[in-house]
Parts: C-alpha cells; sequence; structure tokens
C-alpha cells in the first residue's frame, strides 16, 4: 500500500489503450468495474513500458478475476440450448 504522503506515478495511455480497458470493465458487473480499474491501474503502474499489448494482457488476466458467468434466462434454458430444445 502507498504511504498518504507518496502520490503513484500517472499512467500514460493512448485513447487506444484507455478504450480497450474500458470496453474490458463493460463486461463486468456494474458493482465490479471499479476495482478491476484499480487493479488494472496498479499492474500496470508496476510495468516498465505501457505498450498495446501489455494493456490487452493486464486487461484479460484481470477481467478472470471478476467476471463471473451470466445466470440462466429464466426460462430454463442453459447454455448450447436452443430455444426449441
Amino acid at each position: 500500500m502507498l504511504a498518504p504522503s507518496s502520490s503513484p506515478r500517472p499512467l500514460r495511455l493512448d485513447d487506444a489503450q484507455i478504450t480497450h480497458i474500458m470496453r474490458s470493465a463493460r463486461i463486468l458487473a456494474p458493482g465490479d468495474r471499479d476495482a478491476f480499474l484499480r487493479q488494472v491501474a496498479a499492474v500496470l503502474e508496476q510495468q516498465a513500458e505501457i505498450g498495446d499489448g501489455i494493456v490487452a494482457r493486464v486487461c484479460r488476466e484481470v477481467q478472470r478475476l471478476y467476471w463471473t458467468p451470466p445466470a440462466i434466462d429464466g426460462r430454463g434454458r442453459g447454455l448450447g440450448e436452443g430455444k426449441y430444445a
């Protein structure tokens, strides 16, 4: 944890990288998005260089921690079952 007097270095991200991070957060439950974004930022702060590949990899790895599969739609259908099953 950072000491109160220290400030983290600002991340230098381009528009495409920010867009990728925000799109990665969009599929998560609304309550998990803030934690996801904070963890992505924390991991990226530790990187010596930040490129598109690093951003994509970090988003994918952190997203796995927060993503939960959608619930069955209430009509008795599960994954792989069509509406005529």
